[in-house]
């Protein structure tokens, strides 16, 4: 691999532990019409963007629901979960990389207010060169948003990395032409994500040692 200058975090599940929270929000979603309720295992075998087909795989039938009132309930229901937390490995190994001189940005699917909100309470935001997420709630893809981020890098591509936890990262990284690892401890499991073809990382800690720090 040449050498990293850049590194484009995801943030939900790669830094953030947020998938039990995701988990307890969708059961009582779930629960509220009847639907069969997901255990952390089943969730992280089937959750894929976008989120709306991930929905319907559960049973919800979309066309009878109001879609902007579902997204709203689900992120009240997900910021009140106290479940909540940073990957034990995310601070140290965010100032391990800073400290290194690479430069550090987060690419979310998260509504930017939210990502922007987190950051400061995380007291993270020294870290980051800049942190793009979405302009809505639904949990669209990112593509969009990380060709915006490519453009401001102004590095060869060869030079940057994207790190998540997910397939829909991976095709992030397969669209904007870099470098990809993913890590299995969010919010999809090691089964599917070693179907990329990538290296697959087992926790955050690792990743110093895979950029060859």
């Amino acid at each position: 691999m040449p050498q990293i200058t850049h590194i484009i975090w995801d943030w939900n599940g790669t830094l953030l532990d947020d998938t039990l929270a995701c988990v307890n929000a969708i059961n009582t979603m779930l629960e509220a019409r009847g639907l069969p309720q997901l255990s952390v295992e089943q969730y992280r075998a089937c959750f894929g963007f976008p989120v709306s087909d991930f929905y319907r795989k559960l049973g919800f039938v979309l066309e009878r629901e109001d879609w902007d009132a579902m997204a709203r309930d689900f992120h009240a229901r997900f910021l009140a979960d106290s479940s909540i937390a940073l990957h034990s490995q995310t601070r140290p190994v965010l100032e391990q990389i800073h400290l290194s001189g690479v430069t550090q940005w987060i690419l979310s699917a998260s509504e930017q207010s939210i990502l922007d909100l987190m950051l400061r309470e995380y007291e993270l935001s020294v870290y980051f060169k800049r942190a793009m997420g979405a302009q809505n709630l639904y949990g669209n893809s990112k593509v969009a948003i990380g060709r915006s981020m490519i453009a401001m890098t102004k590095v060869p591509r060869c030079e940057i990395l994207l790190i998540g936890d997910s397939l829909h990262d991976y095709e992030v990284a397969r669209d904007l032409d870099i470098a990809c690892a993913l890590i299995a401890q969010g919010h999809q499991s090691f089964d599917r994500l070693i179907t990329c073809g990538v290296p697959v990382l087992r926790s955050l800690s690792e990743v110093p040692a895979f950029i060859g720090m």
